[in-house]
């Protein structure tokens, strides 16, 4: 049934670099918050601009593989099923994301810098983004806003947390708080989890979304509620999408083409790179299928935890 439909996204060994101390809130004692799907969590550049659904979807499990427990994965930013939604009806209200941050200037040069852009830029480049929910709960470097400025924390988002992605698939901004996000950051300790666990969390099932080797043109997205595929163009707020059918191929798992980093496993840790090939995400009566091997990445520079 389409409803058992697997989430299609190739999952791959995540290669790490040892990031720079003032990068990404690496020097927070390692810490990694858990941010449930409808809490904005703390510093909120925003009010939300979410539009949520009643229930948000169970996160994806990732199979078990021989790797430990706590290893985190990378998932193809163009993965068919990576992100889900309700065909219509867009995650984010980005005109209204657009319209609080032109009302405070300050939050939106702020905003800007996070993102590398003009602030006079910002509209045009929310309007670029995508709103989708996310279906795995995925690693990012949160930011919020103290004093005036972004500040820079590791944070996991719950499965169901809107978001808008740029045209590659990688999370630009957590709609619940009008965060700007970027990619997670190497730890040099194993990080320590805080904030709020939800029910059907585990370490193990967190993902790193990786940027597509092409712009996406066309995100195929899954309804957890309808049990339906549908197709939504870039940059489109619900309005264009179209039904379609499940994907035919489902990606296998591929490791990185580089070493990648272990570490031992900690209950307390969310998540540590580990030098072994993982498989696709299953449910119960799907299968998988074969699918090009994944991009390059650049190799890490020196361990890190993640």
């Amino acid at each position: 049934m389409i409803a058992l439909a697997v989430v299609a996204a190739v999952v791959l060994t995540v290669v790490l670099t040892r990031p720079d101390d003032s990068d990404g809130g690496s020097k927070a004692e390692g810490e990694v918050l858990l941010q449930p799907a409808a809490k904005s969590g703390p510093d909120p550049f925003t009010a939300s601009t979410a539009r949520y659904d009643d229930t948000s979807p169970s996160p994806a499990a990732l199979p078990s593989s021989s790797a430990s427990a706590n290893v985190t994965r990378g998932v193809d930013g163009a993965a068919p099923g990576l992100y889900g939604g309700t065909r219509k009806v867009g995650s984010c209200d980005v005109e209204k994301q657009v319209d609080v941050l032109k009302k405070d200037p300050a939050k939106n040069k702020a905003f800007a810098s996070v993102l590398d852009i003009d602030a006079s830029a910002v509209p045009d480049y929310l309007r670029a983004l995508t709103p989708v929910q996310l279906r795995m709960d995925t690693r990012v470097t949160n930011h919020g806003y103290r004093d005036g400025a972004p500040t820079a924390y590791q944070a996991v988002l719950q499965a169901g947390t809107a978001v808008l992605v740029d045209d590659r698939g990688v999370p630009r901004v957590r709609c619940a708080c009008g965060n700007p996000l970027l990619p997670p950051v190497a730890q040099k300790s194993t990080p320590k989890r805080t904030g709020e666990a939800w029910p059907g969390y585990q370490s193990s099932n967190v993902v790193v979304v990786a940027p597509a080797a092409q712009v996406v043109n066309v995100f195929v997205m899954y309804d957890p509620k309808s049990g339906e595929w549908f197709e939504r163009d870039k940059g489109d707020t619900g309005g264009g999408d179209k039904e379609t059918e499940p994907p035919a191929d489902q990606p296998s798992a591929s490791p990185y083409p580089s070493t990648s980093v272990s570490s031992s496993p900690s209950p307390s840790a969310s998540e540590s790179p580990s030098p072994s090939a993982s498989s696709s995400p299953s449910a119960p009566s799907s299968e998988q299928e074969q699918s090009p091997a994944s991009r390059p990445a650049e190799p890490p520079s020196a361990p890190g935890a993640y």
